[in-house]
């Protein structure tokens, strides 16, 4: 059963919570402001709101799912943070290799900090890995992702800020794009947009575009969902194929 507003995913699993500003797309991050407004309602696990907090208790709860599910890893921190020690690292990949009848996507924009942990480790067959390239400085991750053994790699140009101008998809299996949500949210230009999805679509990879967000592609400022998901008058959701190992 799905339990997450995101539509690329079913399930969120969040050992770290917390985090900190990198690049342009953290300037209104939606996972800050709902830490503080789960603080605020006295959740246990947002005590400390978005500092950088690692939870051993909820290490275990994939294994307690027992249906098949997409598992985004993190979604309110960044598991490669610099304050998350390669040892926490290792129980939550762990418990990734222990419960092969699931996929994690695990999405980062620390993507040197992923390359060094993985370059003397073994990538799970069930681990999908990306990175978040929302202007052209951020595509320099890309090729830190490139060159690890993910059975899918992917990227998230969400909120996707500017044109990113050619970008060399070889060896991506997905892309995402999406829009920037919230009062403060900057716009996005269909042109930034379409020239991703044409440059998928010539190098073979997969498109999912996730939505306009608080801004219109008439450039007007509206509800997120009077805006829709049709990026010109379609939509684009295709997933990348992947094969569960038999257990």
């Amino acid at each position: 059963m799905k339990t997450t507003k995101i539509e690329w995913t079913d399930k969120t699993w969040n050992p770290v919570t917390g985090c900190s500003k990198v690049s342009a797309g953290c300037a209104n991050c939606y996972a800050e402001v709902m830490a503080r407004r789960l603080k605020a309602m006295g959740q246990e696990k947002y005590k400390d709101g978005f500092d950088v907090t690692l939870h051993d208790s909820v290490l275990q709860d994939p294994l307690r799912w027992q249906k098949p599910h997409t598992i985004f890893v993190c979604s309110m921190s960044d598991l490669f943070h610099e304050e998350v020690p390669f040892e926490f690292i290792d129980k939550v990949i762990k418990v990734i290799e222990t419960t092969p009848h699931h996929n994690y996507q695990i999405l980062t924009k620390r993507a040197e900090r992923m390359a060094n942990y993985f370059a003397r480790r073994f990538v799970p067959h069930n681990t999908w890995l990306g990175v978040t390239v929302d202007v052209k400085k951020s595509k320099e991750r890309i090729d830190y992702l490139r060159n690890l053994n993910a059975s899918i790699k992917f990227l998230s140009c969400e909120p996707l800020l500017e044109d990113l101008g050619v970008i060399n998809l070889q060896g991506i299996d997905w892309i995402i794009v999406g829009g920037e949500s919230g009062v403060k949210a900057r716009p996005m230009k269909e042109t930034w947009a379409t020239s991703i999805m044409e440059q998928t679509n010539e190098q073979g990879s997969n498109f999912f575009f996730k939505q306009w967000g608080t801004w219109g592609s008439d450039g007007i400022k509206r509800n997120k969902k009077l805006n829709g998901k049709q990026l010109n008058g379609k939509i684009y959701q295709s997933m990348p194929k992947f094969e569960r190992p038999r257990i």
